[in-house]
């Protein structure tokens, strides 16, 4: 078996220092040798993430760094921290100047990525709403991300992963009355092209299988149920087959994310938010991954909130943390591996 490959470290910002990122970031530190983890850096919040430890209980060093380069040799013995920024936090109660820094923080850790110094950047959960009384203009950080990255928001592609399933919805953040109207063939294919590339350049799949949810019950049930499966989403299918793509369906989606057919493909469209989320929460909730495809850049996060409710009181599980970080190391060397 070859060596891995010598990436840059990763960078990880803070998120919300009154949630649990700080947290569950620091008990990942702690687990590093366990989960096999690539070195990281946090930007920002060296104070924030001694206290998280402390209440704890964890046995956690910080060092700041200079730089991104110096992280991997910090890595070993201690928590490397980029830059001097930092706040004093109550947990569960966020503050203006604790979403100063969560956007610092992020703003800071993509640049990095962008400049190659850090091999990816793996977000820890923020509270939109406060970020937006500091300036954020984005519904959430994949926009973020798109922007600066010099993309429109449609070509940044949302993916949740776990060790179940792979599932994309084609719209997000929207009201369910609003998701009819929002398909489109184009929109399908699209996102699809997208998915399938991201598929086989970060996980290796040389011919990814994806299958397309129906909007409807039924996935329309010839058209006694709506008429989407067969105005929009077959003619997007049948496309993307004459493309060359390994694409089925539309499948009923109460069938879909059974044992039996998840054996079937590598990623599933749905048509909205919950489509796609409710089954790889059920699924992997402690082990979810928020995956950002088609960027320039790798990018993962939890999947899921900052839960101001359990912040501080050491019950918040670091699993999906462990498993952002494992996914954007193992997907910054692929890239690495292939140019």
């Amino acid at each position: 078996m070859s060596a891995p490959l010598a990436v840059s470290p990763i960078a990880v910002s803070l998120g919300d220092p009154a949630g649990i990122g700080p947290e569950i970031i620091a008990e990942s530190w702690v687990r590093r040798r366990e989960a096999s983890l690539a070195p990281f850096f946090v930007v920002g919040g060296a104070g924030v993430l001694e206290a998280a430890a402390r209440t704890r209980g964890l046995d956690l060093k910080v060092e700041r760094i200079a730089e991104p380069a110096e992280a991997t040799g910090v890595f070993g013995h201690a928590l490397p921290v980029l830059g001097a920024e930092d706040d004093e936090p109550v947990a569960g109660s966020p503050t203006d100047t604790g979403a100063a820094l969560a956007l610092h923080s992020l703003a800071e850790a993509t640049r990095c990525a962008l400049l190659e110094s850090a091999s990816a950047v793996v977000t820890a959960p923020i509270a939109k709403s406060q970020l937006a009384r500091v300036g954020f203009e984005y519904p959430g950080q994949t926009e973020f991300l798109a922007d600066v990255c010099g993309l429109e928001q449609e070509d940044a592609v949302m993916m949740l992963a776990g060790p179940s399933l792979r599932a994309v919805p084609l719209t997000v953040h929207c009201a369910l009355s609003e998701v009819p109207g929002r398909l489109s063939e184009a929109l399908i294919t699209h996102r699809a092209r997208i998915v399938a590339a991201a598929l086989r350049r970060d996980f290796g799949l040389e011919t990814p299988r994806i299958a397309v949810c129906g909007l409807n019950p039924h996935a329309g049930e010839d058209g006694r149920f709506g008429d989407e499966e067969a105005r929009i989403i077959t003619p997007a299918i049948e496309t993307l087959v004459s493309e060359g793509f390994s694409v089925t369906g539309p499948h009923p989606a109460d069938a879909l994310f059974t044992p039996r057919a998840r054996a079937t493909y590598d990623a599933a469209l749905a048509m909205y938010h919950d489509q796609a989320l409710v089954p790889l929460k059920a699924l992997d909730f402690d082990e979810g991954v928020n995956v950002t495809l088609g960027l320039p850049i790798v990018r993962t996060s939890p999947d899921h909130g900052t839960a101001f409710d359990i912040a501080g009181k050491n019950l918040a599980d670091p699993g999906a943390m462990i498993a952002a970080l494992r996914m954007a190391g193992e997907m910054a060397e692929r890239r690495a591996a292939h140019g």
